[in-house]
This record gives C-alpha cells, structure tokens and sequence, in this order.
C-alpha cells in the first residue's frame, strides 16, 4: 500500500505560489480554450477507467458498477460544464450603452462575471469521483477561469492521485499554465486549515460532514480578507407523507423508501432521514411494511472504518433517546465495518423537543416522526433546519388542502420533490443541490449543474471603455454570439 505524506507549509506555499502565477495567465484564457481544456479531461478521464475504478473499488468498497456509474456521471459533468462554459450565460453579461445628451449623462456600462482566483477543493469521501478531484467543484472553477488546487480525500488517496496526473496531462496537452491544478495530500486538519488560510486563495469548495465544513468556513472568516466557502454539510431530507396520498398506497410507499434509505448503505447527501406522517392507521400500515422491508435489507460495508464507527456512534445515540422506539432491525448481522439499516420512530412532540432527533445519522438510518394532526406537522417543518431537499407524498388535493405546509417547507430547502424519492441528483441547468444553513453555507448557490460556475466568479463593471479594449464578452457586435441584457432586452445581437 502506497504511503501518502502530508504536504508540508513549504510544499504548500510553494504550490499556492505557483497556482496564483497561474491564474495571471488563465483568467486571460478564453472561454473555449477553457472548454477545450476540461474536456481534455473528461476523454483522458475515460482512458484510465479501469483502472481508476479498481483503484476506488479497492479505497472506497463501493461495487464496480456504482462506480462505473459514477465515473461515467463525472464525465458527462465536464462536458456539461465546458459547453456551459463556452455557451457564456453563466457571465450574465449586461450591457447599458451611454446617453451622452442625457442631463446628467448617462455613461456606457458594461458588467460580466469574472474569476475569483485559486480555488481549494476538498475531495469528498463518498463520491471518489463526481464530487473529488475532477468533480463538479473542479470543473465549474476551471470553467470560471480559477486554477484548482484539490486536497485529496484521505479514504481514496491512490484514486485521486490517479485522476490528478489525468488533469495535469490534459494541463499540458491543451498548453495550460504551469499551476493550473495541484494536488496536495493531508490526513490532519493542518494541511486543509493551511490551504484556506493562505493569501492566494479566493474561495473554497467542500462536501462532507457539518464538522469538516464548519471549521473550514470559520477559518476563511477568520482570515485578514475573508473569502466564500461553498460547503455541502449534510442534511436528512425530511419526507412528508399527507394523508389522502398515503391512504392509497401505504405498503407501495414503504417499499419505495426502504430502497431509498439503505441505497449505497444510506451514504447519499440525498439519503431520507426523516420521514413525516400523521399518526393514524395508514401511518401504521406504513410504518409496518417499512420495517418488514428494512428487515430483509442485509447489511453492507460502509465507504471505510471512519464511516462505519461514526454511524454506528450516531445510530446509538438517537435510538437511546427518550420516547424513540426502535421500528425494525436487519435480520442479518452486521460484519465489521457495516452499516446495519435500521428504523426508529418518536413522536411529533419528541422531535419537537430534542435537537439530537434533528441531527443526521450518515448510513442505512431513517426516523419516523408521529405527529398528532396536521397543526403539528406544521410545527415540525416550522422547526426544521436548512435541508438539501424535501418531500412531499402527496395527491393535488393535498397539497391544495395544506397550502401552509407547502409553503412552510419551501423555506427550510433548496429542491421540493413531489411523489419520488431525493435520492438521486440530475446534473443539469435547473437543478439545486443546495439550501439554507447548516445544509450549506450559502443557500444562493448549487453544486450541480453548470449554475455551480456563479460560485467562483464575481461582477466586474466596465464603465466608458473604448470597445477596441473590452473583453469580447462585452464588445459591439458581440464577437462571441453570447446572450446578453443590452438596455434590458436579452439578446444575441
């Protein structure tokens, strides 16, 4: 087994050094050599796929065909992102020509978005590739014109090395700076808090635990000038089960989620960890079925040691709390390191009452909450905390029925699912992966879809700039056939 050293404070000033020299040449790049570049990746990404899934098969204990998935996911995701990238909408370009016989005059202003500078990235242990080294944070910062310097994910070091050396040969086949992307090793928080506190870094892009996000966000607070951290913190993606949509299909609903709470052995983001219903026959019905189904699910090995420890910690720790009975148990036993699906259930006022039910449980774990009636309900989902997504079961007459409801959910999240599951993340331009605190640090932004560019890039106005010297984003007779708001008309022109 290959040793990986922590990188040291002069490894890491020396490759912030060079990562900034960098960005003096590539925020000059243009949007298609930019494109070209992460596409370069994706097709030299595709040539080692073998060998880089064996390697995460081995890190990770993910099963080939997850990870064939992923990684075919993680090359779609950097084609999307260069073609959003060279499509030149993310720039929201504005453009408001001068009115020089106006009293007083009105000058020429033009906006557009450009790059904030190097870009950290922190590799996450549950996506090897779709949220690591040439992830999504990876390819919408290049989009934006940062270089990225990513610090790999201690539980696949020899997969991110492997996916960094393809980066840093399409660095070079597509004549990209020296700098453009570094790759850095740390196991200790010293290596991740040196990487955010040094002065050439301008922003930062993590998913992982609230801890790890927390303390990376306070640390760029922290700092003599501040810069954003965009950190995925988790979330338990409540579910609401209403009451007309559950009296038609309790045991179909059931079978439904227990396949979504032990998919990957519960290690999505996306993962439902609460589930809402009024407490009645058919939340009984529900329940029943859904332990049935929970009890047939065999255990399976978490992402690595560290994992299964923290969710075999955590589970305990909710199924001691008072008033939470637990539902229904794997038959099967768990081997080391496993993560054995379970179900609890608690009352609305439980919930309502201690913080701890709040609180995610990272694996094969779901907790049912009884409310009363639908006014408690109500205050359950008034008490939630920022969530990545919610759910809603539910017919159109329910939801017509409790238009509080509706509306109180849509502020605790940052994408509503109606009849299915959150599990599962489409990368495309519409979709938020994303929402209000502790889910994320900032509920403005998504980390999926070529919408994430916005994250690493900022408004430049150019004010009476003889056109012969503007960005071609922003020159008459727009050069490069991109939208963009002239005098408040969206146009190609």
């Amino acid at each position: 087994m290959h040793t990986f050293k922590d990188a040291t404070e002069v490894e890491i000033n020396r490759v912030m050094e060079q990562s900034w020299a960098a960005f003096e040449v590539y925020r000059t790049c243009s949007l298609r050599q930019r494109a070209g570049f992460i596409r370069t990746i994706a097709t030299e990404l595709g040539s080692i796929s073998a060998s880089v899934v064996a390697a995460a098969m081995q890190e990770t204990n993910l099963p080939e065909a997850r990870l064939k998935n992923e990684l075919t996911r993680t090359i779609f995701q950097l084609n999307n992102y260069a073609g959003a990238c060279e499509q030149g909408n993310w720039l929201e370009v504005r453009i408001d020509t001068a009115i020089p016989e106006r009293t007083p005059p009105k000058p020429d202003l033009r906006k557009l978005l450009v790059p904030l500078g190097p870009v950290v990235v922190f590799g996450a242990s549950n996506f090897p590739f779709a949220y690591s080294t040439a992830g999504g944070d990876t390819a919408c910062a290049l989009a934006a014109g940062c270089p990225v310097i990513v610090k790999a994910h201690p539980a696949h070091a020899q997969t991110s090395g492997m996916v960094a050396e393809v980066i840093i040969k399409a660095a070079r086949q597509s004549k990209m700076p020296d700098g453009i992307f570094a790759h850095v090793y740390g196991a200790g928080f010293e290596v991740g808090k040196s990487l955010v506190m040094h002065t050439h870094t301008k922003a930062v892009g993590f998913t992982g635990s609230y801890t790890g996000g927390k303390a990376l966000f306070d640390w760029a607070a922290q700092r003599k000038e501040p810069i954003p951290v965009f950190a995925e913190m988790g979330s338990t993606n409540p579910v609401y089960l209403l009451p007309e949509k559950l009296s038609q299909s309790p045991i179909e609903q059931a079978k439904l989620y227990a396949g979504s709470i032990t998919l990957s052995t519960g290690q999505f983001c996306t993962n439902p960890g609460l589930i809402i219903g009024i407490d009645n026959a058919d939340l009984q019905k529900f329940i029943t079925a859904l332990g049935r189904e929970i009890e047939q699910v065999p255990p399976s090995t978490m992402l690595h040691p560290g994992i299964a420890k923290a969710f075999a910690a955590n589970r305990s720790r909710a199924l001691m709390q008072d008033q939470v009975n637990t539902v229904a148990i794997a038959q099967q036993p768990p081997e080391d390191n496993q993560g054995i699906p379970t179900i609890a259930s608690a009352t609305g006022q439980a919930f309502l009452n201690n913080p701890v039910l709040h609180q995610e449980v990272f694996g094969p774990y779901s907790l049912v909450i009884r409310c009363k009636d639908m006014d408690e309900m109500i205050a359950v989902a008034k008490r939630m905390e920022g969530q990545l997504t919610t759910t809603l079961i539910a017919t159109e007459t329910d939801m017509r029925n409790n238009r509080v409801l509706m509306e109180t959910v849509k502020n605790s999240c940052g994408r509503i699912i109606i009849n299915g599951v959150p599990t599962g993340v489409e990368v495309c331009l519409s979709m938020q992966h994303g929402g209000p605190f502790p889910a994320t640090t900032d509920a403005r932004f998504t980390s999926v879809g070529a919408d994430g560019i916005k994250r690493f890039a900022r408004p430049l106005c150019f004010q009476n700039w003889p056109n012969s010297l503007l960005p071609d984003e922003l020159k008459d007779g727009n050069p490069l056939g991109i939208w963009r708001t002239v005098n408040n008309e969206l146009t190609k022109v």
